[in-house]
């Protein structure tokens, strides 16, 4: 492939990437720690929302709702990461560039 042809298929690369990149900031995935904490997390790594069940709220479980919260945050974000991966592999494949972008 000569140099000319890289740079546009480059530029044409970044273009889609800043494409895929808008729609990711708007999905969102889910993620429930014990069914008793429930974390929404955007595609750009953002967390949209948490969701406490009330019968875990108990000034003496501080520590377990503590541990639910973290649980299930990290598990949004992953699951957003993963989402993102996926859209990113779906630009790069057959490209040759293997896991270069994610």
């Amino acid at each position: 492939m000569n140099m000319l042809k890289m740079i546009q298929k480059a530029a044409s690369m970044k273009k889609e990437m800043g494409k895929i990149q808008k729609e990711l900031e708007k999905k969102t995935v889910e993620y429930s720690s014990g069914g008793k904490v429930t974390v929404v997390a955007r595609g750009d790594m953002s967390v949209a929302s948490i969701k406490i069940d009330p019968s875990v709220v108990n000034s003496s479980d501080v520590g377990k709702l503590e541990g639910l919260i973290l649980s299930a945050v990290n598990g949004a974000l992953d699951a957003a990461k993963k989402d993102a991966g996926k859209e990113m592999a779906k630009l790069t494949s057959g490209m040759g560039l293997g896991d270069l972008l994610g």
